[in-house]
């Protein structure tokens, strides 16, 4: 008897402890949600500044790259720019020794041509290309440089009576501006 008046003590103590355990379950249910809903705001707001430092991040690799295309345009427009003296004397050679009728000069005059033709092959690959202006079009401040006006009623008024330097430009940039005569 006294057996089964231990068990039976000991049954109650354990039921008891459950009863116990089952009134913490809940104020631990409750805890584990309030952890559950700090967790979700926590990893709202960390999700938030993970999408603004990628934003951030592309915005900076986006400036970047402009700003190294910005800087190639500069440096091709400075060097093409340190050239165009160069070509310019190559086009007057070329101009004066369409007349040569000697042999010899003639073929310095035929080297002479075939590398104004590699230099045009070169501003061609690296995109500078001659600023189109004929006598007779319409004067464009923005293109040319006006270093003469003359009164000519054979051209109309704001028209290019002659071109004394071919301009360039790579792309929209203008590496120098077409030399003119304009009529007024």
């Amino acid at each position: 008897m006294a057996k089964s008046k231990n068990n039976k003590a000991a049954r109650e103590e354990e039921i008891e402890k459950d009863r116990e355990e089952v009134q913490l379950e809940t104020p631990l249910d409750e805890v584990e949600e309030q952890i559950d809903t700090v967790s979700a705001e926590e990893f709202k707001s960390l999700t938030d500044q993970h999408l603004r430092l990628l934003a951030e991040y592309d915005n900076y690799r986006k400036r970047t790259n402009k700003e190294k295309e910005s800087l190639y345009a500069e440096a091709l427009a400075e060097i093409a720019k340190e050239f165009l003296p160069v070509v310019d004397n190559i086009e007057r050679a070329i101009y004066h020794s369409q007349n040569i009728s000697d042999t010899t000069a003639s073929k310095v005059a035929e080297g002479i041509d075939m590398i104004y033709r590699q230099v045009q092959d070169v501003f061609d690959k690296l995109g500078i290309e001659p600023i189109d202006c004929d006598e007779g079009s319409a004067f464009d401040p923005e293109l040319h440089e006006a270093v003469m006006h003359v009164e000519d009623e054979e051209f109309g008024e704001q028209c290019i009576v002659q071109v004394f330097q071919k301009g360039y430009k790579a792309k929209d940039k203008i590496i120098r501006h077409t030399v003119v005569k304009v009529a007024n």
